[in-house]
């Protein structure tokens, strides 16, 4: 498995994982601290390489994400 293979596996995983801000104790209890180091963890990463985080979904998905606004 190449690099690119390696990277376009963890972006399409990203578009998986919950937002920060639906991150919350009610929902996932004692886990919401680690859960949320996991998300910025995997966000550094694609950082690092290059890749805005929040730009990943419409890469993914471009017909199911909606339209910027800026």
């Amino acid at each position: 498995m190449s690099d690119t293979d390696t990277l376009q596996a963890l972006k399409t995983a990203f578009t998986f994982m919950p937002k920060p801000v639906e991150v919350t104790r009610f929902e996932y209890g004692d886990d919401a601290s680690r859960i949320l180091e996991q998300i910025n963890f995997v966000r550094e990463v694609l950082i690092t390489h290059g890749i805005d985080p929040d730009e990943v979904a419409g890469d993914i998905n471009p017909m199911s994400t909606p339209n910027s606004c800026y």
